[in-house]
């Protein structure tokens, strides 16, 4: 099954040209040039994935990026960024800004396709009812079972969930803020402190048998999976 690929990009010969590749390979594709439209749409449905030209008409594409990351509706849609762009300073601020991979002009439109299976990889197992797996960790979904280097693991509804999140999208960083809106709905009137509880409740299931801590705590900013972090 396709994904529902926002495509954000000013050359029209080029949009064709990746439009046709893209829904090729089974994927739907809205596509806008314009900044402020592309923010617009992608709050009113969130899309798959967002493709996003950096030199776009209105907002550049590194603001669009930003405040997508910024929105709860967009905060976790992968976003991959097409800039004539290539220099290092250029890519390191494109993928601290947001986004998840960066492909510099001039690319093969099969290239961009393959990217945008590899990047979506990550993110779709969920939705297709799946295994999600990292460092030892798996998931069946289907089933509702988690299991840490061949054992049994036992948690609770919302450590399900959120364990669930963070396998979705290995060593990215999460504020509390996002976790709640991730896990326990924007419209919930959870208080911030309970985010750490059941990340407690998580480290202490995931990591027993003195297992290294799959949780990093990142000061002032959040939690993420991580094997290379330690708490």
């Amino acid at each position: 099954m396709g994904a529902n690929i926002l495509l954000v990009e000013d050359d029209a010969a080029l949009a064709e040209l990746l439009i046709w590749h893209l829904e090729r390979d089974g994927h739907q594709v809205d596509r806008t040039p314009d900044g402020e439209e592309a923010l617009l749409r992608a709050t009113e449905t969130p899309p798959d994935i967002v493709l996003l030209d950096w030199m776009i008409e209105g907002l550049s594409g590194i603001e669009v990026c930003r405040r997508l990351r910024r929105a709860p509706a967009t905060a976790n849609v992968p976003i991959i960024m097409l800039t004539a762009r290539g220099e290092e300073e250029d890519r390191i601020r494109g993928l601290t800004t947001g986004a998840d991979d960066y492909v510099t002009k001039p690319f093969s439109p099969r290239e961009l396709v393959a990217r945008v299976a590899a990047v979506l990889r990550r993110v779709r197992p969920a939705l297709a009812g799946e295994r999600l797996a990292y460092s030892g960790i798996e998931m069946d979904i289907a089933d509702h079972k988690v299991r840490r280097d061949g054992h049994g693991v036992a948690l609770g509804p919302t450590e399900f969930r959120l364990l669930k999140h963070f396998l979705e999208h290995p060593s990215r960083v999460f504020s509390r803020e996002r976790l709640l809106d991730a896990v326990w709905g924007q419209d919930s009137e959870i208080e911030l402190r309970t985010v750490d509880v059941h990340i407690r409740r998580l480290r202490k299931a995931i990591n027993g048998d003195g297992q290294p801590d799959l949780i990093r705590t990142v000061r002032s900013a959040g939690y993420a999976l991580d094997a290379e972090g330690t708490a």
